[in-house]
């Protein structure tokens, strides 16, 4: 398990993080209007966001002990229920299967993905098998954690939607619960002494609508439009970090802004770690396409103001499980044929003003 994070050391002093606007979930769910505003704020400037008083602290926990009981099995029992190279994000990852540059370097991070399909029909298999020490805490602890994340992502959408002024409950037809889509729960570990300047994960855009984030050390840093220079977020004990993904910039017409970030070893003495991260990625419905939705004033207006190579990039026409394993398939590091193999894995940063 992650050393508890009262006895990690504390964030050097000597590292400056990029601010986060500060978002409390008690009060979006209450709709008030000043948090609301503040929401819209963060998604349409750097797309990421703290976010408190959301009530699943616990549940992202207990994702590490799962996720921990699963990681001490030996290799050759976990590689059983492996992701795959056709695109799938499902299942195992084991250390050094994504590429994390162009030139092809593998990461060295372990993971587990579980589709939220599964967590919500379990004990019906609706994707694939786990494993043991998934299956036994599907009901206790994976669906619990799905659940919380849902809802948390529903509420969000769901402002999203009215600021955009869309019709009403245009974005969540997009999102249906019940609908396949690659929605999943990700663990990651990363080891503890990574080399210095080493990517743990690559600088990227986040493949679908919004990212919930726990981490118990540093290591993310963001890429702040118009700037060349990489910044750390600094975790935050309480406090879940959000980001949007390319679908909810593709939808909004460029308004909300899905930003480029990676993972680096943490800063300082907390290089001495492991770090342990928690997130859950809300994707489309697979068969829903990806293009603006233009029947909005507002977002056709915003769209209509791209560059004609900007406007391409938000509006791929594809469903988003094409758009998805397109992306997942060109990150595997057995599908690396070069240089061409990382362009392929881009997402909405291509084509940026």
């Amino acid at each position: 398990m992650p050393v508890p994070v009262r006895e990690l050391p504390e964030w050097p002093s000597n590292v400056e993080a990029h601010p986060l606007l500060v978002i409390d979930y008690r009060l979006l769910k209450e709709g008030n209007q000043a948090e609301i505003d503040r929401l819209w704020e963060a998604g349409t400037n750097l797309g990421f966001w703290y976010l408190t008083n959301y009530d699943a602290e616990q549940e992202f926990v207990s994702m590490w002990g799962m996720a921990e009981e699963l990681f001490k099995l030996p290799l050759e029992e976990k590689m059983k229920h492996e992701q795959g190279d056709e695109g799938s994000s499902f299942g195992y990852k084991a250390i050094g299967n994504y590429i994390v540059d162009a030139a092809g370097s593998p990461d060295p991070v372990e993971g587990v993905d579980i589709a939220k399909d599964d967590a919500l029909s379990y004990p019906v298999v609706s994707r694939r098998e786990y494993g043991t020490p998934v299956n036994d805490r599907m009901k206790s602890v994976v669906a619990p954690f799905v659940e919380k994340c849902v809802s948390i992502t529903d509420t969000m959408i769901d402002i999203f939607n009215d600021k955009l002024a869309l019709p009403k409950g245009a974005l969540a037809k997009l999102h249906q619960r019940n609908d396949f889509s690659a929605s999943e729960t990700r663990t990651i570990r990363a080891p503890a002494n990574l080399t210095p300047g080493k990517l743990a994960i690559g600088g990227h855009t986040d493949f679908g609508t919004l990212s919930l984030l726990v981490n118990n050390l540093g290591g993310l840093q963001v890429l702040p439009p118009g700037t060349t220079e990489w910044c750390y977020v600094r975790p935050l004990p309480g406090h879940m970090i959000c980001n949007i993904g390319d679908t909810l910039t593709m939808f909004s017409g460029g308004l909300l802004n899905s930003n480029i970030h990676r993972v680096v070893p943490p800063p300082g003495s907390q290089a001495k770690y492991e770090r342990w991260s928690q997130v859950y990625f809300c994707r489309p419905s697979d068969t829903a396409p990806l293009l603006p939705l233009l029947e909005s004033t507002i977002v056709s207006e915003a769209f209509n103001k791209l560059t004609p190579e900007r406007q391409k990039a938000l509006s791929p026409g594809v469903n988003s499980i094409d758009w998805h394993t397109r992306r997942q398939k060109n990150y595997r590091t057995k599908n690396h044929k070069g240089q061409e193999t990382w362009a392929a894995n881009r997402g909405t940063e291509n084509g940026r003003a």
